[in-house]
């Protein structure tokens, strides 16, 4: 049989090929395939999703709720989404127009891009940040834009750093915190003059506040509560991260109902709707979660102080994260630039890191190291850490 020449000009989006993948990817297929890793890359709770979660889920099995489930989610779910986001961090929302049960919060982060930007609009984004934020502004057609914030600001960003870079283009603000990978959080104080700045130039925040309930030095403030902020801003949160729930791959959105309505289409016309079964393990989340929740915050806050203290003793410099479960030492003073130093570790030591730089600009000199992981290999780890830092400093 005859080989048939396929021609490979123009088969990809020249749009896709210029995204980059994850460089947190590289390093994970690397540690997996060496023996007794100790991994501080991972950024997913170390606990079990609690047992009364699985077992809601697995009841809905049972009772046969294996269909599909309205578009925007179970209504129960949403009714209870607004109840805890009320309660908890003062937003008020209509369950049944403001609110989107997503497949994770990265989905509502891509539907909101595409909802709202057309080719070469420009999106301010906060970095370092998230992985995904600059791909899926990319995707949507829109140019990230971003503005680098530093250790000695304590990787917080200041209304002054966005009004520098906003043009005619700008159309939206991208906002997380407490911040993936820096731990970093804002007081109020710090932003409502980013909200005043939004408001001057007409900007759509988005606040991705997946990380809301781990914050421990201080009460979380949605971007969504302060004045006049609810109409320009779409809220992304979640139950990964504080419910330990990441394999089940649930998020929301919420944000004003025109903006909800273009969001619900796109979730509409690519993926129908969250699985049944996991959206009734996370209405058991809200209706009777919380204690876990605070069980889990408390192991970390624990280990974020044994953690910044065993950076302290190598030489490192670190920042006090404020929240999530994430250091972000600097290595600068080893002489070696993030990718070197994460590398060497790992095969030298056997210790998975993340260079800073994968997540933009301030990153490089940076390393990100979760601690959601158990005491035991916190403590090996950082021994190990420790003997390869003392060959640089």
């Amino acid at each position: 049989m005859s080989q048939v020449s396929v021609k490979t000009k123009n088969r990809l989006s020249s749009r896709i090929q210029d995204i980059k993948p994850s460089g947190i990817r590289r390093f994970f297929d690397l540690a997996s395939s060496m023996d007794n890793i100790i991994s501080l890359g991972v950024g997913e709770p170390d606990f079990t999703t609690p047992w009364n979660i699985r077992e809601a889920s697995i009841s809905s099995m049972e009772r046969g709720f294996t269909a599909y489930s309205a578009n925007a989610g179970v209504l129960e779910l949403r009714q209870e989404i607004t109840k805890y986001m009320d309660q908890r961090f003062e937003v008020d929302y209509d369950p049944e127009t403001e609110v989107l049960v997503t497949v994770g919060a990265s989905e509502a982060i891509d539907i909101g891009c595409r909802a709202i930007l057309d080719p070469g609009d420009e999106v301010i984004i906060v970095e370092p940040g998230f992985v995904s934020y600059a791909p899926l502004v990319s995707m949507a057609g829109g140019v990230p834009v971003s503005v680098g914030t530093k250790i000695e600001d304590d990787f917080k960003v200041s209304a002054e750093q966005i009004r520098a870079v906003l043009t005619e283009k700008t159309k939206a603000l991208m906002i997380s915190f407490p911040n993936n990978p820096t731990g970093a959080v804002m007081l109020k104080e710090d932003l409502q003059e980013i909200a005043t700045l939004a408001e001057e130039h007409d900007l759509i925040v988005f606040s991705d506040e997946i990380y809301a309930e781990l914050s421990y030095d201080h009460k979380h403030v949605s971007f969504a509560a302060l004045d006049g902020m609810k109409e320009r801003t779409i809220l992304i949160s979640g139950f990964s991260k504080a419910f330990a729930m990441t394999g089940w791959r649930l998020g929301f959105v919420m944000a004003p109902s025109d903006l909800l309505a273009a969001m619900l289409k796109l979730h509409q016309y690519s993926l129908m709707c969250a699985p049944t079964m996991a959206q009734y393990g996370a209405l058991e989340a809200l209706k009777s979660g919380m204690d876990d929740v605070e069980r889990m915050t408390q192991s970390y806050k624990q280990r974020r102080g044994f953690f910044v203290e065993s950076f302290a003793e190598m030489g490192l410099a670190c920042h006090m994260p404020g929240g999530a479960f994430y250091a972000f030492p600097s290595i600068k003073a080893t002489g070696l630039s993030s990718e070197e130093f994460a590398e060497k570790l790992l095969y030298e030591e056997h210790v998975a890191v993340v260079p800073g730089d994968i997540f933009g600009a301030g990153g490089e000199g940076h390393i990100r190291c979760s601690y959601a992981t158990s005491m035991e290999n916190l403590q090996e780890a950082t021994k190990r850490m420790n003997r390869f830092v003392s060959k640089y400093l």
